[in-house]
């Protein structure tokens, strides 16, 4: 069966979504990347609502002017970070969306650690 790169990652997502799963007192930290934007939600699975919210296209964000890249994924994990904890959330479960952890996931999740979360 060809399997196309989207498909293998959405697999790869379903199969990370099977073992964690978000509460209200450790929400889960879901990462989505696009060619052009990144997003960062903090989602409670069991009431079913988004906690915080924050992407790219933000106006804190805009406001940094920056690209999409390396430099702007730390800059994002920062904003999420402290979004998080003005949001009275200190300890997360981290769903990297089925992306590969390195790269701009890994300086968002650097930049939310130096922020104040704990995963």
């Amino acid at each position: 069966m060809i399997r196309t790169t989207k498909m293998r990652r959405v697999l790869r997502h379903l199969r990370l979504r099977k073992k964690i799963s978000g509460t209200a007192a450790r929400p889960r930290m879901c990462v989505s990347l696009t060619a052009n934007n990144m997003y960062v939600q903090f989602i409670d699975d069991e009431a079913g609502c988004t906690l915080a919210a924050v992407s790219t296209l933000s106006p804190e964000f805009k406001a940094l002017n920056l690209k999409r890249n390396v430099e702007a994924a730390a800059a994002l994990g920062k904003l999420a970070g402290e979004k998080a904890v003005a949001a009275s959330i200190n300890t997360v479960v981290f769903d990297r969306g089925g992306f590969q952890y390195h790269g701009r996931v890994k300086a968002l999740a650097d930049a939310a650690r130096e922020a104040g979360l704990k995963f």
